[in-house]
Parts: C-alpha cells; structure tokens; sequence
C-alpha cells in the first residue's frame, strides 16, 4: 500500500473512531474513567512489583485503597456539603427577593413611563423568584439528563471499580498488544511521540491533581478560618475549577466575596476573603505548580480553555474528560508536523536564494 493508500485508510479509522464515540458516549463514561485510574496509578502498581509482589495483588491492593479513601471523603464531606449547599441556595433566594423589591418600583416607574401598565401586575417578588429558581431548576435537570444521566451515575459508582481493577491488572499486555499493531515503517517515530503524550499527559494530571487538592484544602481552611459562611463547598469548589486555568480563582474570588459582602458589616473581613485568594494565587503560580507540574507539560493554558469548551460542545460532559489527554495528544503531534514542515523540501523552497545568475 503507497502512502496516500495509508493515509486514508488512517484517516477512515479516524472518523469511525469518531462516530463512534458520538453514538456511544452516554455509556463510556465509566470506561473512560476506568482508564483515567489505571493510567494514573500504574506507577504505584509498579512501585509495588519492584516489591516483589505480584500485579494482581498490587492492583487490588491499589484499587481497594483508591475506592476506600474516596467513599470515606465522600461519606465525611457529603452531609456538610449537603447543608452548606441548601443554605447557599436559600441565601441566593433571599437576595434576589430582595433586589427584585428595592427594583421593582423603579422598574413600574419606567413602564408607566414608556405606556406600558401591564408590567405592573407583576407578581410579587417571591413569584419571580420562584420563577426564577424553576427556571435555573429546569437547565440543571437538562445538564444533569445530557451530561452525567442516572443510569451513568450508577454505572459510575458499580462498574467503575471492576473495569479500573481489570485495565490496570492488564495495563502492561494492552500497551504491548498496542505497540505490536503499530506500523513497521514508522514504529521508531510513533513510539517517540507517544512518549512525550504520556510525559506531558502524565505531568499535568498528575501534577495539576494535586496542586487542586492543596489549593482546596487551603481555600476551604483559610475561608472557615476568616468566618465565612458556606467556606467548605465555596473552598472545594475553588480548587477543583483550579484545573481549568484562571477560572478556578476567579469563580471562587466572585463567589466568595458576594457572600462576604452580604455577612459582614467591616471591611476588613471582606478584605481578608480577598486576601485568602491572593495568598492562593501567590502559592499556586510561585510554589505548587512549578514544584508539582512544572514547565516540562507543554499545555498552553488557552489551548487548555479551548480543548475543554470544545468537548463540552461537542460531547458535553464526556467530551470534557476527554479534553485533556486529546489537548496533550495534538499538541505534541502538531509540533511534530511543524517540525517536519520546517525541515521539509516544501518549507526550504519558498525561502530559497536565488542563484548568482538572479534567477529564481
């Protein structure tokens, strides 16, 4: 087969690929999670055959010991997350009754004034405000149904564990059997850039998985420190939207000084929230990520932002998990293509001299 035969023959498992990730997706979701566990702790597994213990036990004993610490958060964090997040709401539904009161007489006002009197049988605030909760009630249903349905959540929780337990125990045979479908040709060069996808891809999450715990377990101790109310879910939800660059600090500042200016009366508490952000901000860019991460990942924080908007647009929920290791993936292959553009006839030939005798 010529190379263009092989280039359409890739690019066709390409788009079957493709397709087949847009009509499977609502069942992927704990397959593709499985995978994320047993990428991210084959190391551990690793570690524990250098031990001299055999690879099924160092995957139970790995797996057991994931699943038991993330049930024990959740069964530890759940209830306060549970009371801080129905308080939060109702606070939320109470401020918006209330600005709808101060508004709403400026708001008859300028109806009357432009002929319009129908507006001024309105409900009463609690009417818009329920409206406005059903409303928000209705999207999240919506997110919820598209993005992570019932029977995925079930899955998640019951399947999960089982096929992680097994793509880890075999981790090593499907790299292999992988390795072995590679073209002959062009092996040497596939491995390459499959090592640098797994250096960058591993760095980042890896990396980036601690530096958002780190940061939540600092947001949510420095804000229940400063006596803000609903510090847990706010400080949890800082550091984890940390993976999203820029978003996490900004979400978490917005939030929390909403909620700050409407608790205190003085100023200087309000500025001590503040300050709790700038001080993460200050560990995060100066201490965490150069230590955890570093430079060596390569992952452009635009490029980052894009490849997560485009997943959700195009897979939602499922696509955003996706984002990253196909972020990572065509970043490096594209640099490749640079690579072999510049140092290619095509390249050399648009910037060529021209000879002595002025011909082109």
């Amino acid at each position: 087969m010529n190379t263009g035969g092989r280039v359409l023959s890739w690019l066709a498992l390409l788009s079957v690929g493709l397709v087949l990730l847009w009509v499977l997706q609502p069942v992927l979701l704990p397959f593709v999670a499985s995978a994320a566990i047993a990428y991210l702790f084959d190391p551990a597994v690793q570690r524990l055959e250098r031990w001299r213990m055999k690879r099924a036990i160092a995957t139970t004993v790995v797996i057991c010991l994931f699943f038991l610490v993330l049930s024990g958060a959740i069964a530890l964090l759940a209830p306060i997350l549970q009371r801080q997040l129905t308080g939060l709401i109702q606070r939320l539904i109470e401020l918006v009754q209330e600005l709808l009161v101060h508004v709403r007489p400026y708001l008859e006002e300028a109806a009357g004034q432009a002929g319009m009197p129908q507006v001024k049988e309105l409900g009463g605030a609690s009417d818009i405000a329920g409206k406005v909760i059903g409303w928000a009630g209705g999207m999240l249903a919506g997110l919820w149904s598209g993005g992570l349905a019932l029977v995925n959540l079930i899955s998640l929780v019951f399947i999960t564990p089982i096929v992680a337990w097994y793509l880890l125990r075999d981790w090593p045979r499907i790299i292999a059997y992988v390795d072995a479908l590679l073209p002959v040709d062009h092996a040497e060069t596939i491995r390459a850039q499959f090592r640098l996808i797994d250096q960058r891809l591993a760095g980042f999450l890896r990396g980036q998985a601690l530096v958002c715990l780190l940061l939540a377990i600092f947001y949510a101790v420095s804000l229940t420190l400063a006596g803000l109310k609903y510090s847990l879910i706010l400080g949890l939800l800082s550091g984890v939207l940390t993976f999203i660059p820029y978003v996490g600090a900004a979400v978490g500042l917005v939030a929390s000084l909403a909620v700050a200016f409407f608790q205190f009366d003085d100023w200087t508490r309000i500025a001590i929230v503040a300050g709790v952000f700038l001080l993460g901000q200050f560990l995060e860019g100066n201490f965490f990520t150069p230590k955890l991460v570093g430079d060596r990942v390569g992952l452009h924080p635009v490029w980052l932002i894009f490849a997560l908007l485009a997943g959700g647009a195009l897979f939602g929920f499922f696509g955003m998990l996706l984002a990253v290791p196909v972020a990572a993936a065509a970043g490096v292959l594209l640099r490749f293509a640079l690579d072999r553009y510049l140092n290619s006839s095509l390249h050399r030939a648009a910037n060529r001299p021209a000879d002595a005798s002025g011909e082109g």
